[in-house]
């Protein structure tokens, strides 16, 4: 979610906030489990069988929302305590996209400091972190009992020439954004006033991608870019993290029903995020609204297209401090349209996919559906676009 010329790390980078909370784990077997401690839902005995057998993906899901405690774990990783690990292990979530929008007149050398910081941290946490390099890595992933992260950004413009693609990819970058809000070389982000589509520099990007086998993400994207995407690429193109506009009053952050089909015919998967205003547009708001939008897109493209991209940290938006949460919502167009919230009871925790579990369950879907949601099927699309 920001705009170019201030994104939301170098905003969040300004303010320190406090850190991770540590959460006690202890599971009780009643017939349905309480995780996380006295004072906290209850989960039946068939939500929680499914996340623990799942490989759940989430993504888009960034480590924190205080960054300069990302900057301190990646500077020294040895600050990553036991306690915060816990809370990622006790999240279900095995598989983080923490991506980030960056962009500007510095995006290259950006991002190469954002993924040597993280390749930093992962290299220096070997205990704790794994990278997802290749598909097999998925596999070895809940064995290993680490949390595993996908790199990418929320933007291409460190996409200089066709050649850069490799050269981020061998950092380790698998996923690609290919605008945020704004306009880049490559197309329209979904806040511009206009939207002409993918440039001619844009379809040389993504032949790039698609022949390195970098995963495409137009979830920022105008709605021109991101039919455009699906059209020209080989490879499914993903919508990491997005809901269905016809169901929040035509948020432009949010998808048509066109776009939506498109993801069928293309063999994407789209990641519904629980982001309020995304969601609806006025109140109440509710974790059920959210699921309307996993039924929405179930009904025209079926649950394997679906998944989950957050698109917030284990603990949300509405943790944050008063001060850092008025500067974030300053660097959005007013479009956005934040309210007093930003997140929804109920997906707004470490524990959320165990919530949204139930939530899928009480919509009737099947244990082999919720499955592919969690994660099934992201890791399907995904083995089949990183490829070359």
């Amino acid at each position: 979610m920001a705009d170019h010329s201030v994104t939301r790390r170098s905003l969040l980078m300004q303010t320190a906030v406090a850190g991770l909370a540590t959460i006690a784990a202890p599971m009780i077997n009643l017939g349905r489990y309480q995780l996380f401690g006295q004072g906290t839902p209850q989960y039946s005995k068939r939500a929680v069988d499914i996340v623990q057998r799942s490989l759940v993906i989430d993504m888009l899901s960034v480590f924190t929302l205080n960054f300069p405690d990302q900057d301190k774990w990646e500077r020294d990783p040895e600050s990553f305590t036991e306690a915060e690990f816990q809370t990622f292990l006790d999240s279900g979530i095995n598989v983080f996209h923490p991506a980030v929008g960056q962009g500007g007149p510095n995006a290259y050398d950006s991002a190469i400091r954002f993924f040597g910081g993280w390749n930093a941290f992962i290299a220096g946490s070997d205990t704790r972190l794994m990278r997802i390099d290749s598909v097999g890595d998925f596999g070895r992933v809940k064995a290993a009992k680490k949390i595993a992260v996908i790199l990418g950004l929320q933007n291409s413009e460190h996409f200089r020439r066709p050649a850069d693609v490799d050269f981020f990819f061998n950092l380790g970058q698998r996923v690609s954004q290919l605008t945020y809000n704004s306009r880049n070389l490559i197309g329209n982000g979904s806040t511009e006033r206009r939207d002409e589509g993918i440039s001619d520099f844009g379809v040389s990007i993504i032949e790039r991608m698609n022949q390195v086998g970098m995963a495409i993400d137009v979830s920022h994207c105008g709605d021109r870019t991101t039919l455009d995407a699906f059209e020209l690429s080989k490879k499914p193109v993903l919508i990491t993290h997005s809901n269905a506009r016809v169901l929040a009053n035509g948020h432009p952050r949010d998808k048509a029903d066109e776009a939506i089909l498109a993801v069928k015919k293309n063999g994407g998967v789209m990641g519904i995020t629980g982001v309020r205003m995304f969601v609806r547009d006025r109140e109440p708001t509710t974790i059920e609204h959210a699921l309307d939008h996993f039924d929405h897109v179930a009904k025209l493209i079926g649950p394997e297209h679906l998944g989950v991209g957050s698109d917030i940290d284990l603990h949300g938006y509405d943790s944050m401090p008063p001060e850092l949460n008025k500067q974030l919502r300053n660097s959005y167009k007013g479009s956005y349209g934040f309210r007093e919230r930003i997140d929804i009871e109920g997906l707004d925790h470490p524990r959320r996919m165990f919530d949204l579990t139930e939530g899928l369950i009480r919509r009737k879907y099947s244990d082999a559906n919720i499955e592919g949601i969690l994660g099934g099927n992201f890791r399907r699309v995904l083995s089949e676009i990183w490829t070359t």
